[in-house]
């Protein structure tokens, strides 16, 4: 029985690595995969996943309107692909109508659905697909990272250009290092980025 997925984890944690790890571990056994990546994350070339450590792979870039049930069961049926995993980057952008969509590629069409993404913002608050992935997937695992003091990190700190907590603001702002880190709650409470 194909089941969804979620992995979760604060920044820096490796999510893509993993995402990508997990797609060429498919590939190299001969079987197909689809990955998706959201096109507000303009980090890097659009329709591409990459990661901090080097490795990138071209990816279907969606948009919030998108059907992800009806592009898989297009490119599955009408482009003659057997696609033996779906997965998916940056899985806390997706909307409530795409966690339910991946619901039905694993229900209906019986390929498994990776996702990989945050689980709160900045503020400390779920993201929209991080909330029903949550509350939906079949499996939920968590991908640990460290803050500057050793213990395990689970909040994401905005900073600033001086490395100052951000306290305040839209909870979408696409950036990496020079944008975020991931902290303890602890640190994260005391507002200390460690930078």
């Amino acid at each position: 029985m194909a089941k969804l997925y979620f992995y979760y984890a604060a920044m820096n944690a490796g999510k893509s690595t993993v995402l990508l790890q997990s797609s060429h571990n498919y590939r190299e056994r001969g079987m197909q995969t689809l990955l998706f990546t959201p096109s507000i994350d303009t980090r890097y070339q659009q329709g591409t996943i990459c990661s901090r450590i080097g490795l990138s792979e071209q990816a279907y870039a969606f948009d919030a309107a998108d059907d992800l049930f009806a592009i898989t069961f297009d490119l599955q049926t009408n482009g003659y692909h057997n696609y033996a995993c779906i997965l998916i980057d940056e899985a806390q952008f997706l909307t409530r109508a795409q966690v339910h969509q991946l619901t039905e590629i694993t229900d209906n069409l019986a390929i498994p659905v990776l996702t990989y993404g945050l689980r709160t913002d900045f503020r400390g608050e779920l993201f929209p697909g991080s909330q029903f992935l949550l509350a939906w997937a079949d499996e939920l695992v968590e991908l640990k990272t460290i803050c500057h003091c050793g213990r395990k990190a689970i909040m994401n700190m905005r900073i600033n250009a001086q490395g100052e907590a951000v306290v305040e603001g839209e909870q979408v702002f696409i950036g990496g290092n020079e944008s975020y880190v991931a902290t303890c709650r602890l640190h994260y409470k005391r507002r200390e980025a460690g930078v």
